[in-house]
């Protein structure tokens, strides 16, 4: 079943993704990608400039070989699906830092001079926007 969700920028979560490469869990019986969620939405509370980013919760983003994934997207611009992140805020901080520059291009597309830190080698996919291709 889909579930509206808002039209702007956003990061998408897979909160049933795994803690790491060889641990579903955490040692409280938590996945890694709801872990990494709450740690998105703590510092997106803590930090107003992230206010403008929706943090949205998906049971499997189906990139199962890949841990604590996520999806940034906004409306029009290219699509990009990240994995084998740690459920940590770093790693929130490098993502929602990487959804800002992405929702302030014009396509989805960043300069890789302006990619935090924190994302690079973390890139699996890139989806084209309905109606779209990259040329």
């Amino acid at each position: 079943m889909l579930a509206r969700t808002s039209n702007g920028p956003s990061v998408v979560v897979c909160s049933t993704c795994r803690l790491s490469a060889d641990r579903r869990d955490d040692d409280g019986g938590q996945r890694g990608g709801a872990l990494l969620a709450a740690q998105l939405r703590e510092l997106q509370i803590a930090e107003s400039r992230y206010a403008r980013i929706a943090i949205e919760e998906m049971a499997c983003l189906f990139a199962c070989s890949r841990h604590c994934t996520i999806h940034v997207r906004a409306p029009g611009k290219i699509g990009y699906v990240l994995g084998d992140f740690a459920p940590d805020g770093e790693s929130a901080r490098a993502i929602l830092d990487y959804a800002l520059n992405h929702d302030a291009s014009a396509e989805g597309q960043v300069r890789y001079a302006d990619w935090p830190e924190g994302v690079k080698g973390h890139f699996i996919v890139r989806v084209p926007p309905e109606g779209g291709i990259v040329t």
